[in-house]
């Protein structure tokens, strides 16, 4: 399998790379990103071929979907080839005088904070008007008209807690799915559906609104398969799933040394040791941890394509060596024996 691949999202009427890259590092993910290296980092993607890639307002509150604007611009020379996902949810707001800002939400165990992100503020809004201009703002921040994805951000109970019901009561009935259905409708999107690390949350989506695609992260891979059931019901209902968090923030790429990472904290002693027996298992097939996580979400045939994150051109290698690594059928009966 090559990264190159193009798989369909039927639905969506798009093809996008087996491999696509997300830019959450560019917003200063875990420590801080310098624009040289970020554009760098895309142009390694691009030249080897991957053309899916996927931003989000959160991402430094806004820098990486600047940095990825500016390269497709002005450096790739992009005629369309690229596929671009962003999401919406969140706006970026700064406190001035005379108008006041919604309380910060609840910490949310899933984010870490940005090290150099743009100095604004997040709101919530899932409502039409605040769906609208999501979308209007990521058009402006990327210079870039054509967004071919829309995902709904971190909806759920995870990200809001007790404020779930009312986010999710905007979304549903205050218009939230109205806007993206509008969209879609008019041709300024190809598709929509939720990005989130939550699967149940994307099982209620399905009942309410008629998704294209949607991205989850983190919930099929060789330390969490809890996403499996949702898989599914997606292929089922003909929903592309693109699978991100394949490393499980960073634990399944780093095997016993580097950024130990669990959803974006740091590994809990239970999730060291699972992965190191991971680890263990894979050394005797002489294939590294990372390239059989890497490869993982695509043994289930509801997943089209799968996502990971870089922040140095060697990460982009690093991934793509993994990706196109010939991996024995022994191997995934012994990895998936492991409790």
């Amino acid at each position: 399998m090559k990264v190159s691949d193009r798989r369909t999202l039927k639905r969506a009427g798009l093809e996008v790379t087996a491999l696509g890259l997300g830019c959450a590092a560019f917003g200063g993910l875990y420590r801080s990103a310098g624009a040289p290296q970020a554009l760098a980092t895309l142009a390694a993607a691009w030249q080897a071929g991957i053309r899916h890639f996927d931003v989000a307002p959160m991402y430094g509150l806004g820098r990486a979907e600047h940095l990825l604007g500016h390269f497709l611009r002005e450096e790739a020379g992009d005629s369309g080839d690229a596929v671009v996902s962003t999401k919406a949810g969140r706006l970026m707001a700064r406190a001035r005088p005379g108008r006041d800002l919604p309380p910060p939400a609840p910490a949310n165990p899933l984010d870490s904070g940005w090290c150099n992100g743009l100095r604004f503020q997040e709101v919530f809004d899932y409502g039409y008007d605040g769906i609208m201009r999501s979308f209007d703002d990521s058009q402006q921040r990327m210079g870039r008209p054509e967004i071919d994805l829309l995902f709904v951000h971190d909806i759920g109970r995870l990200t809001h807690g007790e404020r779930h019901e009312g986010h999710w009561t905007a979304l549903v009935s205050g218009g939230g799915f109205r806007a993206l259905s509008e969209l879609r409708s008019a041709g300024l999107i190809k598709g929509f559906g939720l990005g989130v690390n939550e699967a149940e949350v994307i099982d209620a989506a399905m009942n309410e609104a008629d998704l294209d695609c949607c991205l989850l992260a983190g919930r099929y891979t060789l330390l969490d398969r809890s996403g499996a059931a949702l898989l599914d019901r997606a292929k089922a209902r003909d929903v592309a799933v693109v699978m991100g968090g394949v490393y499980n923030s960073g634990i399944l790429a780093s095997a016993t040394g580097g950024d130990r990472k669990f959803n974006y904290a740091d590994a809990p002693p239970e999730i060291l040791r699972k992965a190191d027996r991971l680890a263990g298992i894979c050394a005797r097939f002489e294939v590294s941890l990372g390239a059989a996580a890497i490869r993982f979400p695509l043994r289930n045939a509801a997943v089209a394509s799968v996502l990971v994150g870089a922040r140095s051109p060697q990460d982009v290698t690093a991934s793509i060596d993994w990706f196109e690594r010939d991996i024995p059928d022994e191997l995934w009966s012994a990895l998936e024996a492991v409790e």
